[in-house]
């Protein structure tokens, strides 16, 4: 499985640290804000506290080794190109880094990120591809031609393990984990409530009505995958 850090958590990179880690993947996520880092620990593999221009306490927290990185922050400027200089000199393959205008979107690709997002643009994204896939109920990208998405199991795919179905091979797609929603009873009164929950799949666990798949791919896969359910 592949592993993500997430640096800046403000509005911005708390949602998508708390979106990863609640989907099972392996996040570390870093602030200098102590109160912000408490806040997200229960929820990711790692969180650590550190100023995140300093290239040495970056390189002893973990980073080095992550798959892709994510510089979340916002209005410090300087801080935001400086740990994109820092993670690109610890061989990060994968940058993504936050950027306000076009000028520092210019710097932030001359510094290092592999990709450059504006988040209200990004926003626009995930509508479109909402309402162009409807089947894809979550749907994030999380770098170069590198995505997340939830989708509910459907059609022919009913009852029918994941050996015999082979989605990785034919769609060139992986399943990193299966959601389900129960009812579950609370009190005498026989009231009831969604309980969500989370399985690591196994070659044969047999897919089930309404189970999400929650898959990880290129956006075209990701969208061949989704319109076989139909």
């Amino acid at each position: 499985m592949r592993q993500f850090a997430i640096i800046g958590l403000g509005r911005f990179g708390f949602k998508i640290a708390e979106t990863l880690g609640e989907k099972g993947a392996q996040v570390i996520a870093i602030d200098k804000n102590h109160t912000l880092v408490e806040k997200i620990k229960d929820i990711v593999t790692e969180a650590v506290q550190l100023d995140s221009t300093d290239e040495e306490a970056l390189r002893k927290s973990g980073v080095k080794d992550v798959d892709v990185a994510v510089v979340c922050i916002g209005e410090d400027v300087e801080s935001n190109i400086l740990t994109t200089t820092n993670l690109k000199n610890l061989g990060i393959k994968e940058i993504v880094s936050r950027a306000g205008t076009k000028l520092h979107a210019q710097i932030l690709k001359e510094v290092g990120a592999t990709r450059v997002v504006f988040p209200e643009e990004d926003m626009g994204l995930r509508v479109a591809n909402s309402v162009f896939a409807p089947g894809v109920l979550e749907y994030i990208e999380l770098g170069a031609h590198y995505n997340l998405a939830e989708i509910e199991v459907k059609g022919d795919f009913i009852g029918k393990p994941l050996k015999e179905l082979n989605i990785k091979y034919k769609y060139r797609v992986n399943i990193i984990m299966i959601m389900k929603k129960i009812l579950q009873e609370h009190g005498k009164k026989g009231k009831f409530s969604e309980k969500e929950i989370k399985e690591l799949p196994s070659p044969d666990y047999v897919l089930k009505e309404k189970d999400i798949l929650v898959v990880v791919g290129d956006s075209n896969d990701i969208e061949v995958l989704e319109k076989s359910f139909a």
